[in-house]
């Protein structure tokens, strides 16, 4: 049998199957112009057995045709002829340093200099410690290989910032919150991206201080950008976060993709990619393993949410892999403001609390709609599919509990899993029932050895077609199989 040997160094952090893809596309042009472009080896191949070879390629490009699609186009790429390095304003590398002054310093100069095309900020490797800080519009943030931004323990330099109005205060605590490591507000064109540099957020003590119920605010985010349009985030690795880990709020036109996101698994509310209240989102080629969800979808918290009235809509959620005790791929449960036209597929989930799990609860308010699920595997779960309108707490004491949400029209179809204790739970409201649930092609096998239970349903209507378990009598009814008609 003959030895197929990969060696991958890749600037842009392409995933094997990425690679392939491209190399399956055009073998020549993809080699040669990567070793011009940046001057060292993007792939070194070792053939062993021609036959192989060609099989795989044969094979790969068949993956190419059916699958190898992307929404990232919907940010364009920008290339900053003007570069400078943190180095230049002072910064210093050794792990001790406190470096905000120097980012502050650097940051400042693109904003006023205005160059045109904007400016790239280069972070050399090293471990270059520092408080929060700003980003600027027409920006890049380049982590080089082996560079290291790392956030400061010292809860003293973290200002605080006001609560977003669709949430209305803190989401953790009443009042303000910690601004995010890395933020920006009312931003235009930004970046950041590297050649899989780190930023670490050290969220430990903000762990411990949630643990000890000593937080006097809501935790920071790692990363947020609020009220800002054309961002990519790109060939990073985020860990550690002490909240949320890339928190797209009021913003448009946003690329996620080639990132890695790592938190402990018991590290508390380290969700992965939340994005909130905003449109035209692309998130791809990515790996999660967190404390919490992987990829949730939210807009708003309750009444906050409902007067605030912006939706999330037009997101996709594409090859992503990854493991948490929690969700894999969520929508809410903050959901006030809607969300809509959201598709997630070619998902590859492992170790899991939920796989797919749609979450609301009186008092949200909001439309949850045209949601589709597509090509998942799960593996080792809790629950495979579970789809519930009594999850989350609430702001205050202001809440309508007669604000009920709406939630239909939502498609699973083509999800494979093994392990899974339970297929699935569908519980709606009973003054709002779930309608429109189409499960389609969907096999969800239980754990040998272990008591496995049957799927749960109460208050939804809709049809399945080819599941296994045999879900519950409500979503078998053959006078309600148009809710599954475009799936056929």
């Amino acid at each position: 049998m003959g030895l197929f040997v990969f060696i991958w160094s890749n600037h842009f952090g392409r995933s094997l199957f990425g690679v392939l893809s491209l190399f399956a596309k055009n073998p020549g042009n993809i080699i040669k112009n990567q070793f011009k472009m940046h001057q060292h080896p993007l792939v070194v191949l070792i053939l062993l057995s021609f036959g192989v070879v060609i099989s795989l390629l044969t094979n790969c490009s068949r993956l190419v045709n059916a699958e190898w699609v992307t929404c990232s186009g919907i940010v364009p790429i920008r290339y900053r002829s003007d570069v400078i390095s943190i180095e230049d304003f002072g910064g210093v590398g050794d792990g001790v340093t406190l470096n905000t002054k120097a980012f502050q310093e650097a940051i400042y100069r693109i904003q006023h200099l205005r160059r045109p095309g904007g400016s790239l900020l280069y972070v050399p490797a090293g471990e270059f410690l520092t408080g929060p800080f700003n980003l600027t519009s027409h920006m890049t943030l380049f982590l080089a290989r082996n560079a290291v931004i790392k956030a400061t323990p010292d809860t003293d330099q973290w200002p605080l910032i006001n609560p977003l109005p669709s949430y209305g205060r803190g989401r953790e605590l009443p009042g303000g919150r910690y601004m995010s490591f890395i933020h920006g507000d009312g931003l235009h064109d930004v970046i950041i991206t590297g050649e899989n540099g780190t930023i670490d957020g050290q969220g430990e003590v903000w762990w411990n201080m949630w643990r000890q119920r000593t937080l006097r605010f809501t935790r920071p985010n790692l990363v947020e950008l609020v009220n800002s349009k054309s961002i990519t985030i790109s060939n990073v690795i985020f860990k550690n976060s002490p909240f949320w880990n890339i928190h797209p709020v009021y913003c448009s036109y946003v690329v996620v993709q080639y990132v890695t996101i790592l938190a402990p698994a018991d590290s508390p509310n380290t969700d992965g990619i939340d994005p909130d209240s905003s449109s035209h989102v692309c998130i791809e080629d990515s790996y999660i393993s967190t404390g919490d969800d992987l990829v949730a979808v939210k807009s708003g918290w309750d009444e906050y949410g409902i007067v605030y009235n912006r939706p999330s809509q037009g997101i996709t959620i594409r090859r992503v892999t990854g493991s948490s005790p929690f969700a894999g791929i969520a929508v809410g449960s903050e959901t006030s403001g809607g969300v809509q036209d959201v598709l997630a597929e070619h998902i590859s989930l492992f170790n899991m609390g939920v796989g797919i799990h749609l979450k609301t609860n009186v008092g949200r308010g909001g439309i949850i709609r045209n949601i589709t699920f597509s090509n998942i595997y799960i593996e080792n779960a809790r629950k495979g599919i579970k789809i519930s309108g009594d999850v989350g707490d609430h702001p205050d004491e202001n809440y309508d509990p007669n604000a009920l949400p709406t939630l239909k029209d939502i498609t699973i179809k083509d999800v494979w899993g093994e392990k899974v204790l339970q297929p699935g739970l569908i519980h709606g409201l009973k003054n709002a029932p779930f309608t429109g649930i189409c499960l389609s092609n969907i096999d969800l096998r239980g754990s040998p050895g272990s008591r496995n239970l049957p799927w749960q349903c109460s208050d939804v209507s809709g049809a399945a077609v080819e599941v296994s378990p045999w879900p519950c009598s409500e979503l078998t009814s053959s006078q309600q199989l148009g809710a599954c008609s475009s799936s056929f």
